[in-house]
């Protein structure tokens, strides 16, 4: 027997207990809240979370209060508030002419003229402290300690690209690894901590299924969520900026199809489609995630052989 062969019959043994792995994705991260909902649901608690962007977000605030119908609901609050709308994420698609005025057209030419030029003489097109007050939001000013399951957020050193991994032992406040791990390149500049700068988990790990590999014990397996993009077969990219979008798709589908190998179970929501920026609806992404933890549960039961 070779040492794969060892290494997959042991992690078909009964568990007991498993490392959570939340994914990246943006809005897409809403259907986290859906599969938390359906674990406590199942009385199914994670001995770890290991997170990456938003994964890491939604992670925190259930590791630090481990209640899913109270994490939906504060999340939907402040999805809606004024401090996360007034955040203005670029977006680079050609507006629709249809069902808009002259001047509707006029003015979103106009913008993206504008964002295409900061994108060619800026590294960033949004403000990184407004993405560290988010985090704040969500978490308020917790640190790792105060966290009621052991939490593990995944960054990338800028510009080393060497991937990290903030725990309780790293003497960082929460909202600010939080926020380095959400920091998209291009879009929000590095974030400094201690000295040095980080940004997008989901860079180097955007399923941080191998990082919770490592935090496991041996009698616990790894569920992950993967709540990644894919290219859509029926819409080409119209610009250089779309082209380079639907490479960095296609090569984060196939890196996430490398991360999977590393989950005992693995949950995918149906949101491939939905655009990382888009966060207008909440509740049709959380269903997602309810529909697809409901469809593997019998699976994660058997394995932990509850």
């Amino acid at each position: 027997m070779t040492i794969l062969d060892r290494m997959f019959a042991t992690r078909q043994q009964k568990k007991h207990g498993f490392v959570l792995a939340l994914g990246g994705g943006g809005g897409r991260g809403l259907a986290h809240l859906g599969v938390l909902q359906v674990l406590e649901e199942h009385k199914l608690r994670p001995d770890a979370i290991v997170g990456s962007s938003i994964g890491a977000l939604f992670g925190a605030m259930y590791a630090i209060e481990p209640d899913a119908k109270s994490l939906i609901r504060r999340a939907g609050k402040i999805l809606a508030s004024e401090a996360f709308t007034s955040i203005e994420l670029p977006m680079l698609d050609e507006a629709d002419s249809q069902d808009q005025s002259w001047l509707s057209r006029l003015t979103a030419a106009a913008k993206q003229t504008l964002q295409y030029t900061r994108a060619a003489t800026d590294t960033s097109m949004a403000d990184t402290d407004a993405l560290i007050d988010i985090a704040f939001t969500f978490c308020g000013g917790e640190s790792f300690a105060d966290a009621k399951i052991p939490l593990f957020i995944t960054a990338v050193q800028f510009p080393s690209g060497e991937d990290h991994l903030f725990s309780v032992d790293s003497d960082v406040q929460l909202p600010c690894a939080i926020a380095a791990s959400m920091a998209i390149p291009g879009v929000f500049n590095p974030v400094r901590i201690k000295g040095e700068k980080y940004v997008d988990g989901g860079v180097a790990s955007e399923l941080p299924s191998k990082e919770a590999r490592m935090v496991a014990r041996p009698d616990q397996l790894v569920l992950a969520v993967n709540v990644g993009t894919r290219p859509r077969k029926d819409i080409e990219p119209v610009n250089v900026y779309g082209m380079l979008d639907w490479s960095s798709e296609v090569k984060s589908l196939y890196l996430r199809k490398y991360a999977c190998v590393y989950a005992d179970v693995l949950i995918e929501p149906m949101v491939g489609f939905t655009q990382w920026h888009d966060f207008s609806n909440p509740e049709q992404e959380i269903d997602r995630g309810r529909q697809a933890a409901l469809e593997m549960m019998p699976e994660l039961i058997a394995k932990l052989g509850a």
